[in-house]
């Protein structure tokens, strides 16, 4: 257990951890920006007049790429029973299908690069009125701020040092995150969470024992997700891990398994398929779901009766942890006890550190993306 909203159970294979121990003891000793984001010492480059002045609009429309969008979405969707706005997020080139508010919205455009293809195509094709547009992008000469300039729309500073997918708790999810009515300086937990030797115990383990199976040649890192809402949490996750890990040859492959929808497609594969797997559990226990009505239920279904489907979906998460145990297949489990702010950023703290710490591990930087430009490059070769 991290704290009380998160019971954590770790894999069964225990392995030494006190290499990853030192790790991290310097890491948390660096001046690293991205662990200073995760702390309440962080400053923003946005000032409380700009939260004033946004708040008013009920209609965000959030256009951006991969982490400059993806955090502030698993945010949106896991707390939306506390946000009283609506949210649209633009992040591929297919969004003129959906039908946008016209009325009483404005429009973050989020670009670190300034230069992202996608983002420069949605903003020229969906923004009607631009005077309702800001921008969050570098504090540098780049295709969005020439535009920005151009519009004479207000900029708002991304920090050259923060790349994308660890800026969810920076201006990039914190100003969206104010903009839906939450407490930004609840998500910032680190200090409490390095603080707490239980934590630290399990996220170093945690890393020994991922490094075990990556040994292994276990490169599959498959999330059970049994929560809707968390679907895009761990679509950042997945870009979190995939892009900071997959370089000189290694790296972890994470795929999101939707449950109990899966066990009827994949988990026949998941059972007795190739061992190249490792899971994590991951279930949310809802305060308000729906019950069975129990005048429909047969006899022969008793059981179902005065069961509600969050306990149906329990029930069937530690069936199958059950079964995975008898197979000897490697899990581990998060149970989650409350929706809000605090757990969120215990989970957003546990999985940035685990992935720097994996790269430093793997002798991989867990910052760049290299690659990834060169099909940038190579899409512009085609365009000219």
């Amino acid at each position: 257990m991290f704290f009380k909203n998160i019971i954590f159970k770790n894999f069964k294979i225990k392995k030494n951890n006190n290499k990853i121990q030192k790790d991290l003891n310097l890491l948390l000793k660096e001046k690293n920006p991205i662990i200073e984001t995760l702390g309440t010492s962080y400053r923003y480059s946005y000032s409380k007049k700009i939260v004033s002045k946004l708040k008013k609009y009920t209609y965000l429309k959030v256009i951006g790429m991969g982490g400059s969008t993806l955090g502030t979405q698993a945010i949106y969707d896991f707390l939306k029973h506390k946000v009283k706005k609506n949210f649209f997020f633009i992040d591929n080139l297919q969004s003129k299908l959906i039908k946008y508010p016209k009325k009483n919205y404005i429009n973050l455009v989020v670009s670190k690069s300034g230069n992202t293809l996608e983002t420069i195509l949605n903003f020229n094709i969906i923004i009607k009125k631009k005077h309702n547009t800001y921008f969050i992008t570098e504090n540098k000469d780049s295709y969005l701020s020439s535009i920005a300039q151009k519009l004479k729309s207000e900029i708002i500073h991304h920090n050259n040092f923060i790349g994308g997918r660890y800026s969810i708790l920076s201006e990039v999810g914190m100003l969206p995150a104010e903009l839906m009515g939450l407490n930004k300086n609840k998500f910032k937990q680190i200090n409490n969470l390095i603080k707490n030797k239980k934590f630290i115990q399990l996220l170093t383990s945690n890393v020994s024992n991922t490094l075990h199976f990556i040994k292994q040649k276990k490169f599959n890192s498959i999330i059970l997700n049994y929560d809707e809402k968390s679907k895009n949490l761990f679509n950042w996750y997945q870009q979190l891990q995939a892009e900071s890990l997959g370089k000189k040859g290694v790296g972890i492959l994470p795929i999101i398994s939707t449950m109990p929808k899966d066990n009827h497609s994949l988990m026949q594969l998941y059972l007795d398929g190739p061992r190249n797997n490792f899971f994590t559990f991951f279930f949310i226990k809802e305060k308000n779901s729906d019950y069975i009505i129990n005048e429909k239920i047969l006899s022969s279904h008793r059981y179902l009766k005065n069961k509600n489907l969050n306990q149906i979906m329990l029930a069937q998460k530690k069936a199958t942890e059950r079964v995975f145990l008898k197979k000897n297949i490697p899990f581990r489990s998060f149970e989650i006890n409350s929706r809000d702010e605090k757990t969120l950023g215990e989970l957003f703290c546990f999985f940035i550190l685990e992935t720097i710490l994996i790269g430093r591990a793997l002798n991989v930087n867990p910052y760049d993306q290299p690659s990834v430009e060169l099909i940038k490059k190579e899409t512009k070769k085609f365009l000219i």
